[in-house]
Protein backbone atom coordinates (compact mmCIF):
# COMPACT_ATOMS: atom_id res chain seq x y z
CA UNK A 1 0.00 0.00 0.00
CA UNK A 2 1.28 3.47 -0.87
CA UNK A 3 1.80 5.70 2.15
CA UNK A 4 0.18 9.12 2.11
CA UNK A 5 0.43 12.40 3.97
CA UNK A 6 -0.33 12.37 7.68
CA UNK A 7 0.25 14.77 10.56
CA UNK A 8 3.70 14.28 12.09
CA UNK A 9 4.69 15.50 15.53
CA UNK A 10 7.92 14.68 17.34
CA UNK A 11 7.37 12.22 20.15
CA UNK A 12 7.98 13.59 23.63
CA UNK A 13 8.75 11.88 26.93
CA UNK A 14 11.02 9.01 27.94
CA UNK A 15 9.40 6.10 26.06
CA UNK A 16 11.68 4.62 23.41
CA UNK A 17 10.49 3.21 20.10
CA UNK A 18 14.05 2.58 18.91
CA UNK A 19 16.81 0.37 20.34
CA UNK A 20 18.63 3.25 22.02
CA UNK A 21 18.50 6.97 22.66
CA UNK A 22 20.88 7.77 19.82
CA UNK A 23 18.50 6.24 17.28
CA UNK A 24 15.43 7.63 19.03
CA UNK A 25 16.89 11.14 18.98
CA UNK A 26 17.47 10.98 15.22
CA UNK A 27 13.91 9.77 14.66
CA UNK A 28 12.49 12.57 16.80
CA UNK A 29 14.56 15.14 14.92
CA UNK A 30 13.14 13.85 11.63
CA UNK A 31 9.63 14.17 13.09
CA UNK A 32 10.49 17.63 14.42
CA UNK A 33 11.44 18.69 10.88
CA UNK A 34 7.92 17.95 9.72
CA UNK A 35 6.28 19.37 12.84
CA UNK A 36 7.92 22.68 11.90
CA UNK A 37 7.57 22.26 8.13
CA UNK A 38 6.30 24.86 5.70
CA UNK A 39 4.35 22.29 3.67
CA UNK A 40 4.38 19.03 5.64
CA UNK A 41 1.94 17.18 3.37
CA UNK A 42 4.53 17.46 0.59
CA UNK A 43 7.40 16.74 3.04
CA UNK A 44 8.71 20.25 2.24
CA UNK A 45 10.39 21.80 5.27
CA UNK A 46 11.35 25.24 3.95
CA UNK A 47 12.63 27.11 0.88
CA UNK A 48 9.41 26.00 -0.87
CA UNK A 49 11.15 22.85 -2.17
CA UNK A 50 13.63 21.58 0.48
CA UNK A 51 12.43 18.13 1.57
CA UNK A 52 12.99 15.84 4.55
CA UNK A 53 12.32 12.65 2.56
CA UNK A 54 11.84 11.59 -1.06
CA UNK A 55 8.16 10.67 -0.64
CA UNK A 56 5.85 9.26 2.01
CA UNK A 57 6.79 5.66 1.23
CA UNK A 58 10.43 6.58 1.81
CA UNK A 59 9.50 8.37 5.03
CA UNK A 60 7.75 5.27 6.42
CA UNK A 61 10.74 3.11 5.48
CA UNK A 62 13.11 5.56 7.21
CA UNK A 63 11.04 5.38 10.40
CA UNK A 64 11.01 1.57 10.26
CA UNK A 65 14.77 1.43 9.67
CA UNK A 66 15.54 3.75 12.58
CA UNK A 67 13.34 1.67 14.89
CA UNK A 68 15.31 -1.51 14.17
CA UNK A 69 18.76 0.06 13.81
CA UNK A 70 21.34 -1.35 16.24
CA UNK A 71 24.40 0.41 17.62
CA UNK A 72 27.22 -0.80 15.39
CA UNK A 73 25.08 -0.43 12.28
CA UNK A 74 24.73 2.46 9.83
CA UNK A 75 21.67 3.47 7.83
CA UNK A 76 22.61 4.77 4.37
CA UNK A 77 20.38 7.49 2.89
CA UNK A 78 20.44 8.61 -0.76
CA UNK A 79 18.56 11.85 -1.43
CA UNK A 80 15.75 11.27 1.02
CA UNK A 81 15.45 7.51 0.45
CA UNK A 82 16.80 4.72 2.71
CA UNK A 83 19.10 2.36 0.84
CA UNK A 84 20.32 -0.18 3.37
CA UNK A 85 21.66 -0.90 6.84
CA UNK A 86 25.29 -1.97 7.09
CA UNK A 87 27.40 -3.37 9.91
CA UNK A 88 30.04 -0.78 10.80
CA UNK A 89 31.29 -0.04 14.35
CA UNK A 90 29.85 0.87 17.74
CA UNK A 91 31.17 4.42 17.83
CA UNK A 92 30.58 5.11 14.16
CA UNK A 93 27.78 7.05 12.48
CA UNK A 94 24.26 5.68 12.81
CA UNK A 95 23.15 7.52 9.67
CA UNK A 96 25.12 8.72 6.66
CA UNK A 97 23.39 10.61 3.88
CA UNK A 98 24.11 12.26 0.57
CA UNK A 99 21.39 14.59 -0.71
CA UNK A 100 20.95 16.29 -4.07
CA UNK A 101 24.49 15.63 -5.29
CA UNK A 102 24.78 15.68 -9.09
CA UNK A 103 27.60 15.66 -11.60
CA UNK A 104 28.31 19.40 -12.11
CA UNK A 105 27.28 19.60 -15.77
CA UNK A 106 23.92 18.02 -14.86
CA UNK A 107 23.14 20.24 -11.86
CA UNK A 108 21.32 23.22 -13.37
CA UNK A 109 17.93 24.24 -11.96
CA UNK A 110 16.16 22.62 -14.91
CA UNK A 111 18.05 19.34 -14.55
CA UNK A 112 17.41 19.24 -10.79
CA UNK A 113 13.69 19.73 -11.43
CA UNK A 114 13.76 16.95 -14.02
CA UNK A 115 15.54 14.48 -11.72
CA UNK A 116 13.24 15.42 -8.83
CA UNK A 117 10.12 14.81 -10.94
CA UNK A 118 11.51 11.38 -11.85
CA UNK A 119 11.94 10.60 -8.14
CA UNK A 120 15.73 10.32 -8.39
CA UNK A 121 16.82 13.12 -6.06
CA UNK A 122 15.58 15.88 -3.77
CA UNK A 123 16.47 19.50 -3.14
CA UNK A 124 17.74 19.16 0.45
CA UNK A 125 18.21 22.79 1.42
CA UNK A 126 20.53 22.75 4.39
CA UNK A 127 19.01 21.42 7.62
CA UNK A 128 15.83 20.17 5.90
CA UNK A 129 17.29 17.11 4.19
CA UNK A 130 19.56 16.53 7.19
CA UNK A 131 16.67 16.36 9.75
CA UNK A 132 18.17 19.26 11.71
CA UNK A 133 15.59 22.02 11.19
CA UNK A 134 14.18 23.52 14.39
CA UNK A 135 11.93 26.22 12.95
CA UNK A 136 12.70 29.92 12.84
CA UNK A 137 14.39 29.64 16.24
CA UNK A 138 17.27 27.94 14.43
CA UNK A 139 18.18 30.94 12.26
CA UNK A 140 17.10 33.82 14.47
CA UNK A 141 20.45 34.25 16.22
CA UNK A 142 22.40 34.17 12.96
CA UNK A 143 20.14 36.85 11.52
CA UNK A 144 20.38 38.84 14.75
CA UNK A 145 24.19 38.58 14.79
CA UNK A 146 24.30 39.75 11.16
CA UNK A 147 22.09 42.75 11.92
CA UNK A 148 24.18 43.57 15.00
CA UNK A 149 27.43 43.28 13.03
CA UNK A 150 25.89 45.71 10.53
CA UNK A 151 24.99 48.02 13.42
CA UNK A 152 28.52 47.94 14.82
CA UNK A 153 30.09 48.57 11.43
CA UNK A 154 27.78 51.35 10.22
CA UNK A 155 25.57 52.75 12.99
CA UNK A 156 27.59 52.99 16.19
CA UNK A 157 26.56 49.61 17.58
CA UNK A 158 22.75 49.80 17.52
CA UNK A 159 19.88 49.78 15.05
CA UNK A 160 17.66 51.84 17.34
CA UNK A 161 16.22 54.65 15.23
CA UNK A 162 17.10 52.79 12.03
CA UNK A 163 14.78 51.44 9.35
CA UNK A 164 15.40 47.93 7.98
CA UNK A 165 13.60 46.63 4.87
CA UNK A 166 13.78 43.00 3.80
CA UNK A 167 11.77 40.34 2.00
CA UNK A 168 10.61 36.83 2.83
CA UNK A 169 8.69 35.63 5.88
CA UNK A 170 8.56 31.91 5.11
CA UNK A 171 10.95 29.18 6.19
CA UNK A 172 14.38 30.57 7.00
CA UNK A 173 13.23 34.16 6.39
CA UNK A 174 10.63 33.81 9.14
CA UNK A 175 13.25 34.76 11.73
CA UNK A 176 13.84 38.21 10.21
CA UNK A 177 11.05 40.20 11.92
CA UNK A 178 12.10 39.03 15.39
CA UNK A 179 15.83 39.32 14.67
CA UNK A 180 15.34 42.90 13.45
CA UNK A 181 13.25 43.71 16.52
CA UNK A 182 15.88 42.21 18.84
CA UNK A 183 18.55 44.32 17.12
CA UNK A 184 16.45 47.44 17.80
CA UNK A 185 15.37 48.19 14.22
CA UNK A 186 12.07 49.38 12.81
CA UNK A 187 11.71 46.30 10.62
CA UNK A 188 9.56 45.93 7.50
CA UNK A 189 9.38 42.44 5.95
CA UNK A 190 7.68 42.14 2.56
CA UNK A 191 6.01 38.78 1.90
CA UNK A 192 3.61 37.81 -0.91
CA UNK A 193 1.85 35.09 1.11
CA UNK A 194 -0.21 36.50 3.99
CA UNK A 195 -0.39 33.05 5.61
CA UNK A 196 3.37 33.08 6.16
CA UNK A 197 3.20 36.42 7.95
CA UNK A 198 0.28 35.21 10.04
CA UNK A 199 2.26 32.12 11.06
CA UNK A 200 5.08 34.35 12.35
CA UNK A 201 2.58 36.45 14.27
CA UNK A 202 1.01 33.33 15.78
CA UNK A 203 4.41 32.01 16.89
CA UNK A 204 5.64 35.32 18.31
CA UNK A 205 8.14 36.14 15.57
CA UNK A 206 6.32 39.17 14.13
CA UNK A 207 4.15 41.85 15.74
CA UNK A 208 1.99 43.34 12.99
CA UNK A 209 0.56 42.53 9.57
CA UNK A 210 -0.20 45.31 7.06
CA UNK A 211 -2.15 44.87 3.85
CA UNK A 212 -0.96 48.05 2.12
CA UNK A 213 2.28 50.01 2.01
CA UNK A 214 0.94 53.19 3.59
CA UNK A 215 -0.31 51.33 6.67
CA UNK A 216 3.02 49.53 6.98
CA UNK A 217 5.03 52.75 6.63
CA UNK A 218 2.93 54.47 9.28
CA UNK A 219 3.85 51.76 11.80
CA UNK A 220 7.50 51.45 10.81
CA UNK A 221 8.45 55.09 10.36
CA UNK A 222 6.68 56.12 13.55
CA UNK A 223 8.71 53.53 15.48
CA UNK A 224 11.92 54.62 13.73
CA UNK A 225 11.33 58.26 14.67
CA UNK A 226 10.82 57.24 18.31
CA UNK A 227 13.91 54.97 18.20
CA UNK A 228 11.67 52.04 19.16
CA UNK A 229 11.90 48.54 17.67
CA UNK A 230 8.95 47.15 15.76
CA UNK A 231 8.32 44.31 13.30
CA UNK A 232 5.78 44.62 10.51
CA UNK A 233 4.95 42.05 7.84
CA UNK A 234 3.64 43.69 4.66
CA UNK A 235 1.57 41.55 2.29
CA UNK A 236 3.16 42.45 -1.02
CA UNK A 237 5.83 41.65 -3.55
CA UNK A 238 9.38 43.02 -3.32
CA UNK A 239 9.34 43.66 -7.08
CA UNK A 240 6.45 46.08 -6.49
CA UNK A 241 7.26 47.47 -3.04
CA UNK A 242 10.96 48.29 -3.46
CA UNK A 243 10.50 50.28 -6.70
CA UNK A 244 7.63 52.15 -5.06
CA UNK A 245 9.86 53.13 -2.14
CA UNK A 246 12.43 54.39 -4.64
CA UNK A 247 9.74 56.33 -6.48
CA UNK A 248 8.72 57.97 -3.20
CA UNK A 249 12.39 58.76 -2.46
CA UNK A 250 12.26 56.82 0.79
CA UNK A 251 15.66 55.35 1.63
CA UNK A 252 15.88 52.69 4.35
CA UNK A 253 19.02 52.46 6.46
CA UNK A 254 19.41 48.72 5.73
CA UNK A 255 18.06 46.61 2.85
CA UNK A 256 18.44 42.85 2.55
CA UNK A 257 16.36 39.84 1.52
CA UNK A 258 15.52 36.21 2.33
CA UNK A 259 12.76 35.38 -0.15
CA UNK A 260 12.85 31.91 -1.65
CA UNK A 261 14.30 32.17 -5.15
CA UNK A 262 13.21 28.78 -6.46
CA UNK A 263 11.70 29.62 -9.89
CA UNK A 264 8.98 26.97 -9.46
CA UNK A 265 7.43 26.61 -6.03
CA UNK A 266 9.28 29.52 -4.48
CA UNK A 267 9.48 33.07 -5.78
CA UNK A 268 6.13 34.73 -6.58
CA UNK A 269 6.19 36.84 -9.76
CA UNK A 270 4.84 40.35 -9.25
CA UNK A 271 2.68 40.10 -12.37
CA UNK A 272 0.52 37.21 -11.12
CA UNK A 273 -1.77 36.73 -8.10
CA UNK A 274 -0.58 34.15 -5.58
CA UNK A 275 -3.30 31.58 -6.33
CA UNK A 276 -2.82 31.86 -10.09
CA UNK A 277 0.93 31.36 -9.58
CA UNK A 278 0.26 28.21 -7.61
CA UNK A 279 -2.08 26.90 -10.30
CA UNK A 280 0.55 27.47 -12.98
CA UNK A 281 3.27 25.89 -10.84
CA UNK A 282 1.16 22.74 -10.79
CA UNK A 283 -0.02 22.76 -14.41
CA UNK A 284 2.26 24.94 -16.56
CA UNK A 285 5.48 25.46 -14.57
CA UNK A 286 7.55 26.59 -17.57
CA UNK A 287 5.16 29.49 -18.17
CA UNK A 288 5.97 31.00 -14.76
CA UNK A 289 9.75 31.03 -14.98
CA UNK A 290 10.20 34.06 -17.27
CA UNK A 291 7.90 36.08 -15.01
CA UNK A 292 9.83 34.98 -11.92
CA UNK A 293 13.20 35.92 -13.39
CA UNK A 294 11.85 39.29 -14.47
CA UNK A 295 10.52 39.99 -10.95
CA UNK A 296 13.86 38.97 -9.41
CA UNK A 297 15.67 41.29 -11.83
CA UNK A 298 13.48 44.22 -10.74
CA UNK A 299 13.98 43.22 -7.11
CA UNK A 300 17.79 43.10 -7.17
CA UNK A 301 18.09 46.21 -9.34
CA UNK A 302 16.03 48.09 -6.74
CA UNK A 303 18.35 46.81 -3.99
CA UNK A 304 21.38 48.00 -5.98
CA UNK A 305 19.76 51.42 -6.42
CA UNK A 306 19.15 51.70 -2.67
CA UNK A 307 22.86 51.02 -2.20
CA UNK A 308 23.69 53.88 -4.57
CA UNK A 309 21.39 56.14 -2.55
CA UNK A 310 23.17 55.33 0.70
CA UNK A 311 21.47 52.28 2.20
CA UNK A 312 23.57 49.44 3.61
CA UNK A 313 22.53 46.62 1.26
CA UNK A 314 23.42 42.93 1.24
CA UNK A 315 22.04 39.64 -0.03
CA UNK A 316 21.31 37.19 2.76
CA UNK A 317 22.35 33.99 1.03
CA UNK A 318 19.24 33.14 -0.98
CA UNK A 319 21.00 33.25 -4.39
CA UNK A 320 18.87 36.20 -5.54
CA UNK A 321 21.72 37.95 -7.36
CA UNK A 322 22.68 34.87 -9.35
CA UNK A 323 19.15 33.83 -10.28
CA UNK A 324 18.17 37.40 -11.19
CA UNK A 325 20.73 37.26 -14.01
CA UNK A 326 19.10 34.23 -15.71
CA UNK A 327 18.01 35.16 -19.23
CA UNK A 328 19.81 38.48 -19.23
CA UNK A 329 21.83 40.71 -16.97
CA UNK A 330 20.32 42.45 -13.98
CA UNK A 331 21.97 45.86 -13.76
CA UNK A 332 24.23 46.09 -10.73
CA UNK A 333 23.23 42.70 -9.27
CA UNK A 334 26.71 41.92 -8.02
CA UNK A 335 27.28 45.42 -6.75
CA UNK A 336 25.25 44.05 -3.84
CA UNK A 337 27.61 42.15 -1.52
CA UNK A 338 27.04 38.99 0.55
CA UNK A 339 26.26 39.09 4.26
CA UNK A 340 29.02 36.55 4.94
CA UNK A 341 31.68 38.59 3.21
CA UNK A 342 30.54 41.78 4.96
CA UNK A 343 29.84 40.61 8.48
CA UNK A 344 30.25 36.89 9.28
CA UNK A 345 33.64 35.72 8.01
CA UNK A 346 35.60 37.13 11.00
CA UNK A 347 33.55 34.78 13.20
CA UNK A 348 34.41 31.83 10.97
CA UNK A 349 38.11 32.60 11.34
CA UNK A 350 37.75 31.76 15.05
CA UNK A 351 35.63 28.66 14.37
CA UNK A 352 32.58 30.56 15.66
CA UNK A 353 29.24 29.71 14.11
CA UNK A 354 25.63 28.67 14.73
CA UNK A 355 25.69 25.77 17.21
CA UNK A 356 22.35 24.21 18.28
CA UNK A 357 20.98 21.96 21.00
CA UNK A 358 17.57 20.28 21.22
CA UNK A 359 15.73 18.73 24.19
CA UNK A 360 14.85 15.28 22.88
CA UNK A 361 12.23 14.57 25.58
CA UNK A 362 10.43 17.81 24.71
CA UNK A 363 11.00 19.26 28.20
CA UNK A 364 11.57 23.02 27.97
CA UNK A 365 13.11 22.99 31.46
CA UNK A 366 16.13 21.19 29.96
CA UNK A 367 16.85 24.14 27.66
CA UNK A 368 16.41 26.61 30.52
CA UNK A 369 18.87 24.58 32.61
CA UNK A 370 21.41 24.75 29.78
CA UNK A 371 20.79 28.51 29.57
CA UNK A 372 21.77 28.72 33.25
CA UNK A 373 24.82 26.54 32.59
CA UNK A 374 26.05 28.86 29.82
CA UNK A 375 25.57 32.00 31.89
CA UNK A 376 27.49 30.32 34.73
CA UNK A 377 30.29 28.59 32.79
CA UNK A 378 30.89 31.05 29.91
CA UNK A 379 30.84 34.46 31.63
CA UNK A 380 33.77 35.66 29.52
CA UNK A 381 31.79 35.20 26.30
CA UNK A 382 29.55 38.24 26.60
CA UNK A 383 28.23 37.80 23.06
CA UNK A 384 26.66 34.42 23.77
CA UNK A 385 25.57 35.37 27.31
CA UNK A 386 23.82 38.51 26.03
CA UNK A 387 22.13 36.41 23.38
CA UNK A 388 20.95 33.79 25.89
CA UNK A 389 19.39 36.50 28.06
CA UNK A 390 17.57 37.98 25.03
CA UNK A 391 16.49 34.58 23.73
CA UNK A 392 15.01 33.53 27.08
CA UNK A 393 12.82 36.60 27.00
CA UNK A 394 11.82 36.84 23.35
CA UNK A 395 12.34 33.57 21.42
CA UNK A 396 9.47 31.09 21.66
CA UNK A 397 10.15 27.40 21.20
CA UNK A 398 8.83 25.70 18.06
CA UNK A 399 8.43 21.93 18.10
CA UNK A 400 11.02 20.30 20.34
CA UNK A 401 12.47 22.99 22.65
CA UNK A 402 15.81 24.11 21.30
CA UNK A 403 18.35 26.88 21.49
CA UNK A 404 21.10 28.21 19.26
CA UNK A 405 24.29 29.88 20.38
CA UNK A 406 27.21 31.09 18.31
CA UNK A 407 30.18 29.28 19.88
CA UNK A 408 33.67 28.65 18.56
CA UNK A 409 36.46 26.07 18.58
CA UNK A 410 36.75 24.44 21.98
CA UNK A 411 33.62 26.14 23.29
CA UNK A 412 31.22 23.79 21.52
CA UNK A 413 32.89 20.63 22.82
CA UNK A 414 33.17 22.11 26.32
CA UNK A 415 29.46 22.91 26.43
CA UNK A 416 28.54 19.48 25.02
CA UNK A 417 30.62 17.67 27.64
CA UNK A 418 29.07 19.71 30.46
CA UNK A 419 25.60 18.91 29.11
CA UNK A 420 26.45 15.22 28.74
CA UNK A 421 27.50 15.20 32.40
CA UNK A 422 24.17 16.81 33.35
CA UNK A 423 22.33 14.04 31.50
CA UNK A 424 24.42 11.41 33.30
CA UNK A 425 23.62 12.94 36.71
CA UNK A 426 19.90 13.12 35.99
CA UNK A 427 19.93 16.93 36.03
CA UNK A 428 18.13 16.92 32.67
CA UNK A 429 15.06 14.89 31.77
CA UNK A 430 16.81 13.09 28.95
CA UNK A 431 19.34 13.31 26.10
CA UNK A 432 20.23 16.50 24.26
CA UNK A 433 21.01 16.49 20.54
CA UNK A 434 23.60 18.88 19.10
CA UNK A 435 23.87 20.08 15.52
CA UNK A 436 24.66 23.29 13.67
CA UNK A 437 23.58 25.20 10.64
CA UNK A 438 25.35 24.30 7.40
CA UNK A 439 26.42 27.94 7.45
CA UNK A 440 29.72 27.34 9.25
CA UNK A 441 33.45 27.71 8.79
CA UNK A 442 34.36 24.42 7.06
CA UNK A 443 31.00 23.04 6.04
CA UNK A 444 30.05 24.98 2.92
CA UNK A 445 31.35 25.95 -0.50
CA UNK A 446 28.94 28.55 -1.87
CA UNK A 447 30.52 31.23 -4.04
CA UNK A 448 27.47 33.48 -3.65
CA UNK A 449 27.21 33.02 0.09
CA UNK A 450 29.52 31.32 2.64
CA UNK A 451 32.64 31.42 0.48
CA UNK A 452 32.08 34.52 -1.61
CA UNK A 453 35.16 36.66 -2.24
CA UNK A 454 37.60 34.41 -0.36
CA UNK A 455 40.98 35.97 0.25
CA UNK A 456 42.81 33.33 -1.83
CA UNK A 457 40.15 33.02 -4.55
CA UNK A 458 39.00 29.59 -3.33
CA UNK A 459 35.30 30.50 -3.45
CA UNK A 460 34.27 27.44 -5.51
CA UNK A 461 36.57 24.81 -4.00
CA UNK A 462 34.13 22.17 -2.72
CA UNK A 463 36.75 19.87 -1.17
CA UNK A 464 36.15 21.50 2.22
CA UNK A 465 32.54 20.42 2.92
CA UNK A 466 33.36 16.95 1.57
CA UNK A 467 36.37 16.74 3.90
CA UNK A 468 34.18 18.06 6.71
CA UNK A 469 31.67 15.25 6.25
CA UNK A 470 34.39 12.60 5.93
CA UNK A 471 36.21 13.83 9.02
CA UNK A 472 33.07 14.02 11.15
CA UNK A 473 32.11 10.52 10.07
CA UNK A 474 35.58 9.22 10.94
CA UNK A 475 35.36 10.95 14.32
CA UNK A 476 32.07 9.22 15.16
CA UNK A 477 29.21 11.63 14.52
CA UNK A 478 25.77 10.09 15.02
CA UNK A 479 24.58 11.53 11.69
CA UNK A 480 26.66 13.03 8.92
CA UNK A 481 25.51 14.38 5.58
CA UNK A 482 26.81 16.01 2.42
CA UNK A 483 24.45 18.17 0.32
CA UNK A 484 24.45 19.92 -3.02
CA UNK A 485 22.22 22.86 -3.90
CA UNK A 486 21.76 22.73 -7.67
CA UNK A 487 24.79 24.31 -9.35
CA UNK A 488 25.60 26.93 -6.74
CA UNK A 489 26.76 25.19 -3.57
CA UNK A 490 27.76 22.22 -1.48
CA UNK A 491 27.45 21.82 2.29
CA UNK A 492 27.87 19.31 5.11
CA UNK A 493 25.88 18.71 8.29
CA UNK A 494 26.46 16.85 11.55
CA UNK A 495 24.32 15.69 14.49
CA UNK A 496 25.43 14.26 17.84
CA UNK A 497 23.49 12.94 20.83
CA UNK A 498 24.57 13.58 24.42
CA UNK A 499 23.00 10.55 26.13
CA UNK A 500 25.04 10.80 29.33
CA UNK A 501 27.48 7.95 28.64
CA UNK A 502 31.28 7.86 28.53
CA UNK A 503 31.08 6.86 24.88
CA UNK A 504 28.98 9.91 24.11
CA UNK A 505 31.55 12.13 25.84
CA UNK A 506 34.33 10.71 23.66
CA UNK A 507 32.33 11.23 20.46
CA UNK A 508 31.23 14.75 21.43
CA UNK A 509 34.77 15.91 22.15
CA UNK A 510 36.25 14.26 19.09
CA UNK A 511 33.65 15.33 16.52
CA UNK A 512 33.06 18.88 17.68
CA UNK A 513 36.77 19.68 17.85
CA UNK A 514 37.29 18.16 14.40
CA UNK A 515 34.34 20.13 13.02
CA UNK A 516 35.42 23.57 14.24
CA UNK A 517 39.16 22.83 13.94
CA UNK A 518 38.80 22.13 10.23
CA UNK A 519 36.94 25.43 9.93
CA UNK A 520 39.82 27.36 11.45
CA UNK A 521 42.25 25.56 9.14
CA UNK A 522 40.10 26.24 6.09
CA UNK A 523 40.23 30.00 6.76
CA UNK A 524 43.89 29.86 7.75
CA UNK A 525 44.65 28.06 4.49
CA UNK A 526 42.97 30.96 2.69
CA UNK A 527 45.36 33.37 4.42
CA UNK A 528 43.15 35.19 6.95
CA UNK A 529 45.39 36.57 9.74
CA UNK A 530 42.76 35.99 12.45
CA UNK A 531 42.44 32.34 11.45
CA UNK A 532 46.23 31.94 11.29
CA UNK A 533 46.44 33.28 14.84
CA UNK A 534 43.63 30.95 15.98
CA UNK A 535 45.42 28.02 14.36
CA UNK A 536 48.57 28.76 16.36
CA UNK A 537 46.66 29.45 19.58
CA UNK A 538 44.82 26.13 19.43
CA UNK A 539 47.73 24.07 18.09
CA UNK A 540 45.87 23.08 14.93
CA UNK A 541 47.26 21.91 11.61
CA UNK A 542 50.74 20.76 10.69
Amino acid sequence: MTAGPRPVKAQRGSELRCKGWRQEAILRLLENNLENAENPDALVVYMSVAKAARDWDAYERIVDALKRLEVGQTLVMQSGKPIGIFTTRGDGPLVVMANGNLVPAWSSDDRVEEFSRKGLTIVPGFTAGAWQYIGSQGIVQGTYETFMACARKHFGGTLNGRWLVTGGCGGMGGAQPLAGYMAGAATLVVEADAAKIQRRIDTGYCQHMARDLDAALKLVLSARDKAEPVSVGLVGNCADVLPELLKRRLTPDVVTDQTSTEPVGGYIPASLPLEETRRLWANEPESVKPLVYEAMRIHIEAMAEFQRRGSVVFEYGNNLRNRATVGGGARGAFEVPSFVDLFIRPYFCEGIGPFRWMAITGNAADIHAIDDLILREFPGNEQVCAWIRKARELVKFQGLPARIGWLGHGERSRLALLVNAMVAKGELSGPIAFSRDHLDAASAAMPYRETENMKDGSDAIADWPILNALLNGAAGADLVTIHQLCDYGQSAGVTLVAEGTEGAAVRLQRVLDCDTGLGVLRLADAGYPTALAAKERHGLGL
